[in-house]
């Protein structure tokens, strides 16, 4: 992203060059013009800037000049300059869209503060922008497991690294961290991709039937078997298994379990027939099995048999980076189910969505993005509420989030990184020191 720029425009000499020294004072790059014709061509969809114009202008006004600029990008922010009689208008031009007016006289550091905060939500606009289309040019496994910050980056590697193989692998994560997405990106990104994939929830078996819907059984095995039944893990030949909730498993099933894993092969229930099985296994819990196996709850040796390979999935609150493209991800998965457009995300709202802790993790997150698309989710209810802390804040915590996953992932160069977030060298050094971001310390954390 370039760097913001400030667009001043009033017909009057000595107030345009007194607010152009007050907002450079400020820090702020100004470009001044003394009719609003010299402007539009400064205007595009991906400007990174505010408008700032006087309202009574010869030829074409301020008013006249907002239209234009919202027929180019209606996002744009526009601060309007007004004098006493022109105050009933600036109001019916913020209901048509500017951003904010300020009434004449006023001090340069009160234009300063508004420039700032319209700076500022034109940023997350267009970062909102970016993240969209980032997500349209995404993928295969990118756009499975969607995320960029250093530990999706490590996950999507390990995937990427095992899925071509039969290894059977043990998924750890907390409830609804996405493990059944791991599980099918293992299977769609491997060789067995042609094969079923069969997902079972081992809590959500009943268990009078758990042993025929995993093994099958004969004709006249039990009382109501009046015919031949193929079981889940006969059906999944030439595929992928996915047991979640491994650890809600009967103990005594587990032992068959692992006589299965370890064999390749399955007998029906009635038969003592052997039948070979070409399966990977994919388990996923959300306990520790190890302490679980030693408080008698798990059996150690199934245990052992699937801690060959493990995958951890983060929860979302330690990877809040990638809470604005995964947000976006599954509005555009929510548009596809329910039919219905994405509304336009409010700048600030991705940022209240960042300083939530997100217990369900991402299917807490899948809830809020189903509720906005369907035009259900209050911008002002729970997502405002966190933390106790306001939207300065959020906006930091955000910034201070993306500056440190770019200094991970780009190994420590700062260089590398400034050219990353579109900031300069200076700009950066005064966002680390602001933030108290230590290189060192940042890549440890990453380790």
């Amino acid at each position: 992203m370039d760097h913001a720029t400030v667009l001043l425009v009033d017909d009057e000499a000595e107030l345009r060059e007194a607010l152009t020294q007050g907002l450079e004072l400020h820090g702020h790059t100004v470009r001044a013009f003394d009719t609003a014709m010299e402007v539009t061509d400064h205007l595009a969809r991906d400007f990174y800037g505010v408008l700032v114009t006087d309202i009574r202008m010869p030829k074409v006004d301020g008013l006249e000049l907002m239209r234009t600029t919202f027929e180019v990008d209606p996002a744009v922010p526009v601060v309007l300059i007004t004098g006493h009689g022109d105050v009933p208008m600036a109001v019916e031009a913020m209901r048509a869209g500017a951003y904010d007016f300020i009434e004449k006289p006023f001090p340069v550091g009160k234009l300063a503060t508004v420039v700032e905060r319209a700076l500022e939500k034109r940023r997350l606009v267009l970062e909102n922008r970016a993240l969209r289309e980032e997500l349209g040019e995404r993928g295969g496994l990118e756009a499975r497991l969607v995320g960029r910050s250093p530990a999706m980056e490590r996950l999507r590697a390990m995937v990427s690294a095992l899925a071509s193989t039969d290894a059977d692998i043990l998924i750890i994560g907390e409830t609804g961290s996405g493990k059944e997405v791991v599980a099918r990106a293992l299977h769609e990104e491997g060789s067995r991709r042609g094969g079923p994939f069969v997902a079972l929830n081992c809590g959500g078996l009943p268990a009078e039937i758990i042993e025929s819907e995993l093994f099958g059984h004969e004709q006249g095995a039990f009382t109501g078997a009046s015919k031949q039944r193929i079981g889940k893990l006969e059906h999944a030949h030439g595929g992928t298994v996915f047991l979640d909730e491994i650890e809600s498993m009967p103990l005594d099933l587990q032992v068959k379990l692992l006589r299965v894993i370890e064999t390749r092969s399955i007998e029906r229930l009635g038969s003592n027939q052997a039948i070979p099985l070409d399966v990977r296994f994919l388990a996923a819990t959300k306990d520790d099995l190890e302490q679980a196996g030693n408080e008698g709850r798990f059996r150690k040796d199934l245990f052992y048999r699937l801690n060959v390979v493990t995958l951890e999935i983060p929860p979302l609150r330690q990877r809040r980076e990638d809470i604005p493209l995964l947000f976006h991800h599954l509005a555009r998965e929510a548009r596809a189910r329910y039919r219905r457009e994405i509304p336009d995300v409010p700048p600030d709202y991705l940022a209240k969505l960042m300083a939530k802790s997100w217990p369900g993790n991402v299917r807490e997150l899948r809830n809020v993005a189903d509720r906005f698309v369907l035009g259900l989710e209050e911008l002002g209810s729970e997502t405002t509420q966190d933390e106790g802390s306001g939207l300065g804040e959020r906006v930091a915590a955000y910034e201070r989030s993306l500056i440190a996953s770019e200094i991970a992932r780009n190994a420590g160069s700062l260089k590398a990184t400034y050219e990353a977030l579109g900031i300069s060298r200076k700009a950066l050094y005064e966002k680390m020191k602001k933030y108290d971001l230590d290189k060192d310390e940042v890549l440890s954390d990453a380790e």
